[in-house]
């Protein structure tokens, strides 16, 4: 006796799962790297490693994009979020010293809606081209139940490749080197939590959302132009935690970085958050890049050329700090 009963019926499209395939692959084409044997429709995609590499170390991050999410679901706006998501991960293997090779997302929702995923991926492999790595798979999971109509969830990782004698661990940070900070392209995907809180129930003007929806920089091209050219003793992503908590994480014992917040203009989204949130300086730094989105730490002699490159790459560079000793029971980071 033939059944009644589908998967149709019970939430879940598989012929517009399949359409959605289809739909993104001339997306993911436009990212593949020479080192992809396999891609897109296979259980597993296959990469090798760039001959190039001597001694080569893979470095693996993985994020999502957070509760911007939810500005996107009230404004509608779908086309950016990916490339969110691919910075999170792709600026996070790069502060190692890494080649960002591949990156693979997952998508998941109640109902599929193909226009939106269509809108969401693109922007994934907008974000791929950006970092010069390749989209070589994914997911699209339709769980009828798990989400509100309208919303999905995003995530994502990224695997890159570095030199082991290139590393960059922070070691060789030493008191006298000079930090330079390179500009955010707004609040990127941090401290959204927060945000929302500030905007209330109120719906933001066009100028605003434009604002806030500004996609992360993604910083690897310059990046991996300056690491050629100059030795970079460490780096950090400026994400949740702020300036305070992530400059940290590149420092070897004993440093401490002392950051000069009149070095850099700060933009006038943080200005307007901090006066409609009534937030304190202290918060402000802990929460958000306030306009700083990646720290560079380089030795002294290495700044003019370091500024140089990075403006030639079309970065905008600040001499933001500096490194000093520091004694138990300091910060391991302020900002005066």
């Amino acid at each position: 006796m033939p059944g009644t009963l589908s998967y149709r019926d019970a939430g879940v499209d598989i012929d517009a799962g399949d359409a959605l395939v289809e739909a993104i692959k001339p997306f993911a084409k436009r990212t593949m790297r020479p080192e992809v044997l396999a891609g897109l429709g296979g259980f597993g995609a296959l990469c090798a490693i760039p001959k190039k590499y001597r001694e080569p170390i893979l470095v693996s991050g993985t994020d999502g994009v957070g509760t911007k999410l939810k500005l996107a679901f009230l404004l509608g706006r779908h086309n950016t979020v990916g490339i969110d998501l691919v910075a999170m991960s792709a600026n996070d293997v790069l502060v190692q010293g890494a080649e960002p090779l591949f990156f693979l997302d997952y998508f998941a929702c109640g109902k599929l809606d193909k226009g939106v995923a269509v809108q969401v991926i693109r922007g994934i492999a907008e974000g791929c081209e950006q970092a010069g790595c390749a989209l070589i798979g994914g997911e699209t999971a339709e769980m009828p139940g798990m989400y509100p109509a309208g919303e999905y969830d995003l995530a994502g990782f990224c695997v890159g490749v570095v030199e082991k004698e290139r590393i960059i661990d922070g070691k060789a940070i030493t008191p006298g080197d000079v930090l330079l900070g390179l500009a955010s392209s707004g609040a990127h995907s941090n401290g959204y939590s927060l945000i929302r809180r500030i905007l209330g129930e109120e719906k933001p003007n066009s100028d605003l959302a434009d604002t806030l929806m500004e996609p992360t920089r993604i910083y690897v091209k310059p990046l991996l132009k300056l690491m050629g050219a100059v030795r970079v003793k460490g780096l950090a992503h400026i994400t949740g935690g702020g300036l305070v908590g992530n400059v940290p994480r590149m420092l070897p014992r004993g440093m401490r970085a002392v950051l000069k917040k009149k070095a850099w203009p700060r933009p006038d989204l943080f200005t307007w958050l901090q006066q409609n949130g009534d937030l304190a300086e202290d918060e402000m730094h802990r929460v958000f890049n306030c306009g700083i989105g990646m720290v560079i730490a380089v030795a002294r002699e290495h700044v003019a050329t370091a500024k140089m490159l990075l403006k030639r790459e079309g970065e905008l560079a600040y001499e933001i700090g500096l490194i000093e000793a520091g004694n138990a029971g300091e910060p391991e980071a302020v900002v005066l």
